[in-house]
């Protein structure tokens, strides 16, 4: 579904020209098979995310974000179920349309500065290098490319090599690459997790104000729970799907720039929710459960006072 237009450049073609949301999964399920056993890796997920969101994937190892965000970037398919990008049926594009895809839709930011950065270009040459197939002249990609590491605030680092850089710094950079061809959804995979706290906090701020300023949508796919205090909504993923999500509370979001990395954790900032599946289906955290003394996989489920009680 990618149409050529009159400066033979490829663009996605949408189905709806104007929707409300960017993403949708549609009960994707991803079995991984080897000769001895199957795994499970996403049970019937469903999803939807806005257009200009700012969103935290959070979950354990083994939960089932990484496949989904593989899946998102088009280098995954599921085993069930279908994914909407754009508008588009991502799974019934064809290889060479998903390659497109990859190029022109989404940007991606990997944990591993070595699947991010090429180590023999310095830090321009790194943004500039996904644009060289491009219309676009020396002088064009140049400006292009110096814009972004100054909007990411590591421009003064644009004449150094990645062995030359440190850990947080490699990052900012990785995030002006993945910004080069001006996508519409920034993937991030455990974009913190091999940096300090301090520089962590950094990086959050980055994403906050390429998401503002851009109004690019930002998914994040992290096991750090301080990602919640930054982003507007927080998905928590157990057992291949989503058991709650977390919605930052309007009053908080207005005192976001006001307030310390100090005093952040001290604030609620977040409401929290389970999630209803389409087969109005529920699934309750295990501390849930606990502090409610439920240990069995039966429960008692009534209505009192347009209240559901659910009790052992």
């Amino acid at each position: 579904m990618f149409q050529q237009n009159d400066e033979n450049i490829m663009e996605i073609e949408n189905v709806q020209t104007e929707q409300e949301s960017i993403l949708v999964c549609d009960g994707l399920v991803k079995i991984y098979k080897t000769e001895d056993i199957e795994v499970l890796a996403l049970q019937g997920l469903e999803l939807e995310i806005k257009k200009g969101e700012l969103v935290a994937i959070i979950g354990k190892s083994g939960s089932g974000k990484s496949t989904l965000l593989n899946m998102i970037g088009g280098l995954e398919k599921p085993t069930a179920g279908r994914l909407y990008v754009d508008g588009n049926d991502l799974f019934a594009m064809s290889e060479k349309n998903l390659v497109l895809y990859r190029k022109n839709l989404v940007g991606f930011v990997w944990q591993n500065s070595g699947q991010n950065l090429l180590p023999y270009f310095t830090s321009l040459q790194n943004v500039e290098a996904p644009l060289y197939f491009d219309k676009m002249s020396q002088k064009e990609r140049r400006e292009k490319a110096m814009g972004l590491l100054k909007l990411i605030g590591i421009d003064h680092k644009a004449d150094a090599y990645p062995s030359q850089m440190s850990g947080g710094e490699q990052q900012r950079v990785a995030i002006a690459v993945a910004l080069a061809h001006s996508p519409k959804i920034l993937l991030a995979d455990e974009p913190t997790g091999a940096v300090d706290s301090k520089t962590s906090n950094m990086i959050q701020d980055i994403f906050r104000k390429i998401n503002e300023e851009l109004g690019i949508t930002i998914i994040i796919v992290t096991h750090d729970l301080s990602l919640a205090n930054k982003v507007s909504r927080v998905i928590m993923i157990a057992d291949g799907k989503i058991s709650t999500e977390k919605i930052m509370k309007a009053e908080y979001r207005s005192q976001l720039d006001s307030l310390t990395t100090e005093n952040l954790a001290e604030v609620e900032s977040h409401e929290e929710y389970s999630v209803l599946d389409k087969a109005r289906r529920v699934q309750l955290s295990e501390e849930s459960l606990k502090l409610a003394g439920i240990d069995s996989n039966k429960v008692r489920v009534e209505v009192q006072d347009g209240k559901i009680i659910i009790s052992k």
